[in-house]
């Protein structure tokens, strides 16, 4: 099983790294926030084990970038000991909560119980359809190359559908990602949404084959092979 340690401390990082692989763990590492999201889209860890207190990306920005396209269980470690930042952490994504100073049969057993868990594939960070890029780690979209701007609810809709590529989307799902609830009455927001997603990235806006309508349950988002 693969960890990736996203932690400044090279010394508790050396620590972990020695103790993990003796109990059978294959352990990666990354010294900052930027290069733990970036080694995570490239190695697929089973598992990521990230400090809040880090340079480039906080803690909370890297648990947020990965949620973007991984369901791999992350806990966190770290020496900040607070309620609010647990909250937050756990708001974010986090799996579980560990604070330094630790006792490694403690960390041990949650790795294990983490591990157990089931459905911890990611998908791919990076959705493609004609010309179009949907990068989920980074949020970000192009066309043909050039930047999509997207609302904040169009991303959200976008990364949604992404998320769940060729699978039917339920109007009730997108509400309830959307604005937290599946009673929100819907007054044509989403085929607003839709319409204006689909003037931004399919060739022809009114006969889209891409973001598609399943008529009486929802949408549906038909990627490249």
């Amino acid at each position: 099983m693969k960890i990736l340690i996203a932690d400044d401390d090279p010394q508790l990082v050396r620590a972990l790294r020695i103790t993990l692989a003796a109990h059978g763990y294959e352990v990666i590492a990354a010294p900052d926030g930027v290069a733990a999201v970036a080694l995570a889209a490239k190695e697929s860890p089973d598992i990521v084990m990230v400090d809040l207190g880090m340079p480039r990306l906080d803690g909370i920005q890297v648990i947020e970038a990965l949620r973007g396209w991984s369901a791999a269980p992350i806990i966190v470690v770290s020496g900040r000991t607070g309620s609010a930042d647990k909250v937050e952490a756990l708001d974010a994504g986090a799996d579980d909560y560990v604070s330094k100073p630790f006792q490694i049969d403690e960390l041990l057993a949650r790795l294990r119980a983490l591990s157990r868990r089931t459905g911890a594939a990611s998908t791919a960070p990076v959705v493609r359809f004609a010309d179009v890029v949907i990068d989920l780690s980074t949020k970000t979209v192009t066309r043909a190359g050039d930047r999509v701007h997207l609302t904040p609810t169009e991303w959200r809709i976008l990364e949604f559908l992404a998320r769940n590529p060729g699978s039917l989307v339920t109007r009730q799902a997108l509400l309830k990602d959307i604005w937290g609830t599946e009673q929100v009455a819907d007054t044509g927001y989403l085929r607003l949404y839709m319409s204006q997603l689909r003037k931004k990235l399919e060739a022809d806006p009114g006969h889209p084959v891409h973001l598609l309508t399943e008529s009486g349950m929802g949408y549906r988002l038909v990627v490249d092979a």
